[in-house]
C-alpha cells in the first residue's frame, strides 16, 4: 500500500499533515503533524476499520477522517494538549459531541 498524505489548514495559522504508515492492517496507523508559528507537534493515531466505517460510512478516506478529527480537536484545545498517541475511538470520551460534530468537519475538508 502506498503512503498517503493529506495536508490541510486547521485555520489560517495551523497546518495539519496526515500520513498513513502504509502498512495496511487493522487498525491503521497514522502520523499527524500539526504546525503553527509556535512550533510543531507529532501524534501517532490509530483508526480501526469499524470506527472508520461508523464515523464516515465509508464516504471519505481514512486520512480525511483523521484530519477532520484533528480540526475538531484543535477548535477545543491547543496542539500541545492533544495526546501524543491515541486511538481515534477515544475522542468521544473527552468530547462527548465528537461523533455528532464530525460530519461537519468531514464536509468542510
Amino acid at each position: 500500500m502506498a503512503e498517503k498524505s493529506v495536508q490541510k489548514r486547521a485555520n489560517m495559522s495551523q497546518s495539519i499533515k496526515v500520513e498513513s504508515s502504509g502498512t495496511g492492517g487493522d487498525p491503521l496507523v497514522f502520523t499527524v503533524q500539526v504546525e503553527d508559528a509556535g512550533g510543531r507537534t507529532r501524534h501517532r493515531v490509530t483508526l480501526s476499520d469499524g470506527t472508520y466505517k461508523k464515523l464516515t460510512g465509508g464516504r471519505y478516506t481514512q486520512e480525511q477522517c483523521v484530519e477532520a478529527a484533528f480540526r475538531f480537536l484543535l477548535e477545543r484545545e491547543s496542539r500541545n494538549e492533544i495526546l501524543p498517541s491515541f486511538d481515534l475511538n477515544v475522542i468521544h470520551l473527552y468530547f462527548p459531541d465528537f461523533e455528532e460534530a464530525l460530519p461537519r468537519y468531514l464536509v468542510q475538508g
